[in-house]
Formats: C-alpha cells, sequence, structure tokens
C-alpha cells in the first residue's frame, strides 16, 4: 500500500504546536530531571555523574545546592566543581542552608545543579517552592539539573497516600515534567534499596529504622517503582507521539477526548481532580475545571470559597484549564460549558446523601446523567475522606440565619394574629388567611428563606389555634381546613423560595453590575486621557473606588523603577519594590496572594501588551483573602488589561508626535541650509573674487579699484559677521544660555548707542526722535537692548524709501515704557503681521536688499527675556510701526 505525498505531510496543527513550543523554549533554559521512586536510589550520583562528563565537554557546570546526605561517594563526584555557597537563613531561631538563587542568577552558567525538587523554601525565601526557583533560572536562560521522586507529582498524591500510608506534603505539579527537556529514569531493584538502607547508605541509623517501618517496605517499593516506570513511559510515549505528528508517520490516530471536572469547594473536590488529572493523562487528553457559581453560592462563607480557590489553583498546577461560571443551575450549567467545548467525559463524584433526601431533592450527579446525552459521565467513589472531616468542613460552610430574624418571623405572626382578632367579627375563618398569607410575604421580603418558612408554619399553626373551631386547641372538625392549612403552608414556601432566589440573583446581578460599571468607568476616562499624568489620575480614582484599595503604579526606568502614581496613605518599602521588580523583570504576578514572594504585603500585577511590557500595578486590598478571590482577580485582570492598552495609546501617540517633530525638523534643516547657503555663499565669494583680484601680480589696476575690491570686501565681511553674529544669538536664545545683566538705564543714551552704531548706514537720511518729557531710568540690559533698537531701526531702513524718514519715539504708558520705530515703506499684509517675528521669515524685498530674516526674531526673544512685550502694526498713512514695551 502507497503513501501519497500529501498524507506524507505534517498537519498544520502539528507543524503549528512544534513553531510554538521552539518559540516557547527559544531563550529558556532545558531541565533534565533525574526521576526515582524512592530515595537512595542514586538520583544524586548520576545527575553528578552527567555534570563530570558536561565538563569535560567544555560546558560550565556550577553546583548550587546538591545534598549528598555525609555519603562519600557523592561528595568525591562533587570534587573539581564548582560550587556557589548556600544561602543561609533563620527559620525559629536556628540557621538553615538554602538555594542561593541571586548568586546563581549573577554567576550564570551553562549548567547549574539544583538536588531536591519538590523542596518547600524556608518562610520568608523569594519562592515558595524550589521548582520556582529552577523555573527562574530557567527564564534565565540557564540550563538546570534537578532530582525528585515520582511520589512528589500532585497527580499521583492520593495514589501514594494509599498504598504506603504516609501523605506527602511536599509536591510539584506534573506540568514540570512535561515541559522538562530530558527525564532519565534512576531505578535499581527493591533488594538492592533495602539492602542499601541497612547498610546506612540512604539513611542515619535512626531514621533508617523509622523509615523501614513506615514507608520502606517491599510492597510499597514495588508500588512505588511502577509508578515511576509507567511515569517515565507515559513521557516516552508523548515524545513519540509528538514524533509522529511533526514527521507526518502514519498510524492510528485516537479522537481526541476532553474532561470536565467541577470544583465545588467540597473535601471531595481534591480527589475528583487529581482523578481527572490521571485519567486525562492516560487517554492523553485535554482537561479543563468549571466552577458554577450559583446566586446561593455567592454568599458562601469565605472559608468554602477560599477551599475553592484552593481547588481552581490545585487544577491549574497539574495542567488544567480553569473557567468560572455564573449560572441559576449547576447541572444545566456543566452541560452547556460541555456541549460548546467540545467535551466528551465528565466527572463526577459519587453522591453521599441518604436515600429520602436523594428523593425529596435530586443530586446533582443524577441530574447530569440525565442532561448528558452523548457525553460520557464517570462516578468517582469518594470514600476516602473521613466522615468527621467531611461534617466538620460542612458545618463551617453552612450560613447561620441571625437570630433576631427568627424573632421577627415571631412578631409577624403575632401581628398577624392580632390584626385576625380584629376583623374576626367581620370576615369568616377562610378569608382571615389572606392575613397570615400577607406576614408571609413580607417575612419572604424582609427576612431570609427559613425565617420565612417558619413564618409560614406558625401561621398555619396560630390560625388553627385562634380561629378554627374548636378554638383554642389544634383539633379540627371541619376535614375542609385541612386542605386550608396545606394550602396556606405550601403557597407560603413557594413564595419564600421563589422571592429568596430573586433576591439573590438580584444581589449576583447587581454585583456583575457594579464590576461592569467599574470597567465602563475606568475604560471611558482612559479613553478621555491624552496624557500618561491623567491616565494615572484615571487608574488611582477608579481602583481605588471600585475595590477600595490602595494601589501605585511602577515604571521602569533604567535599570529601576520608578513610581509613576501612588495612594496617598500608602508607602512602598524596599521589600514591596523588590517585588515589583521582580514581577516586572519576570512577567508573573508576584506578592500576596500568589506563591512567589507571598509574604509581600501589595499584589504585583505586571503592565503589559503583545508587543511590551510597560510596568508593575501594585495593589493593597482591605481583606487579605481577596488576593485570592478569582472574581477579584478577574476584575484586576481586565484593569491591568484596560490600563496596559491605555498606557501603550498613550506612549504610541507620544512616539507619533515626536516623529512628526522630527520630521518637521529634518524639513526646517532642509530650509534652513537651503536659506542660509546662498546668505553664506553670496559674501565668501565676493570677499574671495576680491582677495583673489588683489593677490593676481599680473592683473594691472589703478588705487581706486584697488580701494573699491577693498571696499567691496570689507563690507561683504562685515555682512557675513552680522549673519553668524544673528546666528549664535538665536541659538543662544534657544537654548536659553542668554544672560540678562539689568542695571538702570537712560533711555536717550539707549537711542543715541542704536544710531551711533548706524551712521554710515543712516547717511543723509532724516531720522526723527520724539522722547516725552521727565522719562526715568529703566531697568534693562543695555548692551542687549542697543542691538534690538539697531535691527529695528535697520529693518526700516531696508523696507522704506531712501528719502524717507524714520522716527523714533519713547514715552510712559501705564508704568511701562514704550519705544516704537516708524518708516514710509509699503507696510505688511495683515495676515503677515504675526509671521515676520518668525525665525527665516522674509517678505518679498526690493531688488538689492539683503537680509537672513532672523534680525526681528532675535529682537522679540531679548525683549521677552525681559519680560516684555514686541508687536508691529501697519500706519494709517502708509508705513510700518514696530513698537515694544517694558516694565519700569
Amino acid at each position: 500500500m502507497s503513501i501519497s505525498q500529501e498524507e506524507m505531510r505534517p498537519s498544520p496543527e502539528a507543524m503549528l504546536k512544534a513553531a510554538q513550543a521552539e518559540e516557547s523554549n527559544g531563550d529558556r533554559g532545558k531541565l533534565r530531571i533525574f526521576l526515582g521512586y524512592a530515595a537512595g536510589v542514586g538520583k544524586t550520583y548520576t545527575m553528578l555523574e552527567a555534570a563530570r562528563q558536561r565538563k569535560l565537554e567544555g560546558r560550565d557546570v556550577v553546583a548550587a545546592y546538591v545534598e549528598s546526605h555525609g555519603r562519600a561517594e557523592t561528595d568525591a563526584l562533587l570534587e573539581g566543581l564548582e560550587i556557589i555557597p548556600k544561602a543561609q537563613r533563620e527559620y525559629q531561631g536556628v540557621l538553615l542552608p538554602e538555594l542561593d538563587i541571586d548568586a546563581a542568577l549573577a554567576r550564570k552558567p551553562q549548567i547549574v545543579l539544583v538536588d531536591e525538587l519538590a523542596h518547600t523554601n524556608i518562610p520568608g525565601s523569594r519562592h515558595e517552592k524550589r521548582w520556582q526557583d529552577i523555573e527562574e533560572l530557567l527564564a534565565a536562560g540557564i540550563d538546570v539539573y534537578t532530582t525528585v521522586n515520582v511520589q512528589h507529582f500532585e497527580s499521583l498524591n492520593d495514589i501514594v497516600t494509599q498504598i504506603t500510608g504516609v501523605a506527602v506534603r511536599e509536591t510539584v505539579p506534573d506540568s514540570i515534567l512535561d515541559r522538562a527537556a530530558e527525564v532519565k529514569l534512576v531505578d535499581i531493584p527493591p533488594e538492592e534499596l533495602l539492602q542499601r538502607l541497612h547498610q546506612g547508605k540512604v539513611y542515619v541509623p535512626a531514621q533508617a529504622a523509622w523509615a523501614a517501618q513506615k514507608f520502606f517496605r517491599h510492597g510499597n517499593l514495588i508500588a512505588l517503582r511502577e509508578l515511576s516506570l509507567r511515569r517515565t513511559a507515559a513521557r516516552v510515549d508523548d515524545e513519540m507521539r509528538s514524533y509522529m505528528e511533526t514527521r507526518a508517520i502514519p498510524g492510528p490516530w485516537p479522537v481526541t477526548e476532553r474532561l470536565l471536572v467541577c470544583a465545588s469547594g467540597s473535601p471531595f473536590s481534591e480527589k475528583l481532580i487529581r482523578t481527572t488529572r490521571r485519567l486525562a493523562e492516560e487517554l492523553k487528553a485535554q482537561w479543563v475545571t468549571v466552577y458554577i457559581e450559583t446566586p446561593s453560592l455567592a454568599k458562601q462563607q469565605q472559608e468554602n470559597r477560599e477551599r475553592v480557590w484552593h481547588d481552581l489553583r490545585l487544577a491549574e498546577s497539574l495542567g488544567a484549564e480553569v473557567a468560572t461560571i455564573t449560572a441559576s443551575s449547576v447541572p444545566e450549567a456543566v452541560i452547556d460549558y460541555a456541549t460548546r467545548h467540545n467535551v466528551t467525559r465528565i466527572v463526577v463524584g459519587k453522591p453521599t446523601k441518604s436515600r429520602w433526601r436523594e428523593i425529596l431533592r435530586p443530586p446533582i450527579v443524577d441530574q447530569i446523567i440525565r442532561l448528558s446525552g452523548a457525553i460520557q459521565v464517570h462516578v468517582v467513589s469518594i470514600s476516602g475522606v473521613s466522615k468527621s472531616t467531611v461534617s466538620s468542613r460542612t458545618s463551617k460552610s453552612k450560613k447561620t440565619v441571625p437570630l433576631y430574624e427568627y424573632l421577627t418571623s415571631l412578631v409577624l405572626v403575632a401581628a398577624a394574629t392580632a390584626l385576625s382578632a380584629l376583623v374576626m367579627p367581620f370576615l369568616s375563618p377562610t378569608n382571615m388567611v389572606m392575613i397570615y398569607m400577607l406576614a408571609v410575604v413580607v417575612a419572604a421580603v424582609l427576612l431570609s428563606l427559613k425565617p420565612a418558612i417558619l413564618t409560614a408554619a406558625l401561621g398555619v399553626l396560630a390560625f388553627d389555634f385562634f380561629f378554627v373551631a374548636p378554638r383554642w386547641n389544634f383539633s379540627v372538625n371541619d376535614t375542609e381546613y385541612i386542605f386550608t392549612f396545606f394550602g396556606l403552608f405550601i403557597v407560603g414556601t413557594v413564595i419564600s423560595t421563589l422571592v429568596a432566589k430573586g433576591k439573590e440573583r438580584t444581589e449576583a446581578m447587581r454585583e456583575r453590575e457594579l464590576q461592569t460599571e467599574s470597567l465602563y468607568y475606568l475604560s471611558r476616562d482612559l479613553a478621555a486621557s491624552v496624557d500618561m499624568e491623567s491616565v494615572m489620575a484615571a487608574v488611582l480614582k477608579n481602583i481605588s473606588e471600585t475595590l477600595n484599595a490602595k494601589l501605585a503604579i511602577l515604571v521602569p526606568c533604567g535599570e529601576l523603577m520608578n513610581i509613576s502614581t501612588i495612594s496617598k496613605s500608602l508607602t512602598l518599602d524596599e521589600k514591596e519594590l523588590a517585588v515589583a521588580d521582580w514581577s516586572y523583570r519576570n512577567r508573573q504576578p508576584a506578592g500576596a496572594g500568589t506563591e512567589t514572594l507571598g509574604s509581600a504585603e501589595l499584589l504585583c500585577l505586571p503592565l503589559h501588551t503583545t508587543a511590551r511590557f510597560l510596568g508593575v500595578l501594585s495593589v493593597k486590598l482591605e481583606n487579605k483573602s481577596d488576593y485570592r478571590s478569582p472574581p477579584h482577580r478577574r476584575l484586576l485582570d481586565a484593569f491591568v488589561t484596560q490600563i496596559s492598552l491605555a498606557m501603550e495609546r498613550v506612549q504610541l501617540a507620544q512616539q507619533a508626535e515626536q516623529a512628526q517633530v522630527l520630521q518637521a525638523r529634518e524639513t526646517l534643516e532642509r530650509a534652513l541650509l537651503n536659506s542660509i547657503s546662498h546668505d553664506l555663499r553670496t559674501p565668501l565669494v565676493s570677499i574671495i573674487g576680491a582677495l583673489s583680484s588683489l593677490r593676481d601680480k599680473n592683473l594691472q589696476m589703478d588705487d581706486k579699484r584697488r580701494q573699491d575690491l577693498l571696499s567691496g570686501a570689507w563690507d561683504e565681511a562685515e555682512r557675513l559677521n552680522r549673519f553668524v553674529g544673528n546666528l549664535l544669538d538665536m541659538t543662544r536664545l534657544e537654548a536659553g544660555e542668554l544672560r540678562i545683566n539689568k542695571e538702570p538705564c537712560d533711555v536717550q543714551d539707549l537711542i543715541g548707542c542704536a544710531l551711533a552704531a548706524l551712521d554710515q548706514k543712516l547717511g543723509n537720511r532724516d531720522v526723527s526722535v520724539k522722547l516725552s518729557e521727565g522719562l526715568p531710568f529703566v531697568s534693562m540690559d543695555m548692551v542687549l537692548m542697543t542691538q534690538v533698537l539697531v535691527n529695528l531701526i535697520d529693518n526700516a531702513l531696508k523696507y522704506s524709501p531712501s528719502d524717507s524718514s524714520i522716527e523714533i519715539m519713547a514715552q510712559i504708558e501705564a508704568n511701562h515704557l514704550i519705544i516704537a520705530v516708524f518708516d514710509h515703506g509699503p507696510g505688511i499684509p495683515e495676515p503677515e503681521l504675526k509671521r515676520i517675528f518668525d525665525k527665516f521669515y522674509r517678505l518679498p524685498v526690493p531688488e538689492g536688499v539683503n537680509g537672513t530674516g532672523l534680525g526681528l526674531s532675535i529682537c522679540k526673544g531679548i525683549v521677552e527675556a525681559h519680560d516684555g512685550n514686541i508687536w508691529a502694526e501697519n500706519r494709517s498713512g502708509g508705513g510700518l510701526k514696530i513698537a515694544l514695551q517694558l516694565s519700569l
């Protein structure tokens, strides 16, 4: 049978899966696990042998934490390997050795040895578990060799307990084994291991005797060995199937299974979750853990809610997809979710209620089976938890009704009885039932379900005792009243139940509405924010009001994290800043409510989008249990997403604005070069031409011709000097380097100095100066203001006829000095008046008039540096007026 080329091609799903795996492991280190079934099989010894082999191959190998337990042959293998000193941490007054993760990260070898993967760190360490330390080392690009026994994997915890009778407290998620690059099984026969135990090569004699009695029994070791072999075989099978998929090797592909299990916070949930994990592993299937939150469950006491959060975290650590759903019916919600997500099998627990209670209220298991249709339902026995534990936890989770509600029900029945006694002469006993019905309705509206039902029951008894013949006892002569009693009680109970459910649903909807409303207001405020300050203000306002929390947002600045915004009453110490820094650098939540640096007071959530990481949101909630609350975490995650998008939008807008500024600057620079190149080249060409003529000894010229060339070169050199001076002055103005040395100056001297500087240019031009009498001394920089007047008068000379006069006026108006220069030129079009003070702006000029367009710009800069004002306006009779104003 031949196989076509199409059949030999890998499927797109397999290629995508392989590409995603390669991309996710691109920058990460590789994890090699040495797996055994019990202590003493030689995991550490084998790990050290492999490490020495890698060192001989030229790899950089460092031992960060190796526990030899005093075995000489193991210590011998450590010789020649670089060892990172262990950190000493104090616990209950005793110094204990611990992995120094900071030293390992700073050393950054190619391979680091970290023994005992399932170890629990000393309280106060950065991470709660050692496997989290290893995850951080892997994220830093360091390969890790580690050791672990099979009984420490979370999914096998209850099986190991059942086999050995010893509950293993230190566990690691199964996903660690799934993500390992290589798993090496270290195996020896149980008989040889027991021999090593008796020889003292596993534990010291006192511990060895206890271990031989409790754990190291021959049957236990055989069972544990089988578990390790099966777990390793399952991983090998996964690798084989992945190899076949990526290379399109034909074979019998099984139908994909998908399993679902519910978390309810009951004592049996953990066992159901672990059972589902094992079943999913056997079936090579995906699995999901769902928590259905009904209106009645939404009011559970905190103890049970924490158990639900614990169950969800356990399922997530075992590799499950976790979902929380709000619905009114648990069975319908489970079947609806299973139908929409292609779930093929549902795992449920066996009912524990008595048969008569099942008749009154069918178990959820039966309802799921009835609605399941084509979906298979696996019913698991849950008899492993003791009844005392179940009863204690159940009693804790039951919600107690306040005593005053029961007293209120008694008052309502008494009031109904009193009112019935008043209207008894006017109504028949049957009609008085409505008064008691009214009392039941009031109780249902004001009180909870149980007091409302009590009101209905007491109402029946009171009606029978006080108003049904024979009165003053509970006997009934007329059997028709029995139906009245049952009707009153049943209708009252139904009304109470419906009203209670309606109140619960209303409260649940109100909670959802508040969350939606808070997200809406935050989104609205963030959408209206145009800069980072307004974004921070919107975040501070909305999150503080919604969660009644204190918060801070930290953004990276070089190697440090700077506080961008913070609540008024919140302070961050070095520890909290270090947690935020770790969260940002490792791209993971940290702090309160997490398993990383959980002793911190704040929860740190990294702010990120698909393109970049922007900072960290640190939140301090009033109730510590809210840190682990799924509703609070979902709301915080939504807030983080909104904040990240807003921050990225502002940053992108700023980058776009900067790009536009750079583009405008480049355009201006090109225009500047084009403008000044002519103004620089023209005088230089004239000067070079005159000097070359004067240097030419073969060129005969008279003294007049020679003098004309020298005069022309001198004029062009002065022109070039003024141009360069103007450029330098403009540069100093824009850079803020212009120094103003104010001192009292005479206005008449100021005008005289300006006219003297322009004496040659003025020639025979008529200049009229009008000064008000009694002009005071004005505080100004004499040199700079002289330059201003020189530029204004020079501008008037250029743009007015040579036979016209120039007028200068100085006067005092409203405690200000006004100096104005008038000419009789053509003036300036009105739209251009405000632009004449811009850099390099020039109007079409008469032929022979040169300039750079910087003179008036320099005047404006100098006047504004004196806290003054300058403006231009056309004269009514023709010409232009440029005036400046200085404070006295």
